[in-house]
């Protein structure tokens, strides 16, 4: 019997907000971001291991990571 599993991730934009970059320093918009690990058997998702969420600038590329309560405010503005 031939079992496939492994784990796949993937990312998406949750929604863009105005900002402050703490790199460039230039005030622009912002991508929000979650990046899922997912577990796959026979390459259906069958669980999400971890989730991750970034705040990502636009103009230089910096991602600062942002916990889930950040980023429930963040939505919220």
């Amino acid at each position: 019997m031939l079992v496939i599993f492994g784990i796949t991730r993937t990312q998406r934009l949750l929604f863009a907000r105005p900002g402050s970059c703490p790199r460039c320093r230039v005030a622009g918009p912002h991508q929000v971001l979650e990046q899922a690990s997912r577990l796959t058997f026979f390459f259906i998702p069958v669980l999400t291991t971890r989730r991750h969420y970034f705040s990502e600038c636009l103009n230089c590329g910096c991602r600062t990571e942002l916990s889930r309560q950040q980023k429930d405010l963040l939505a919220a503005r």
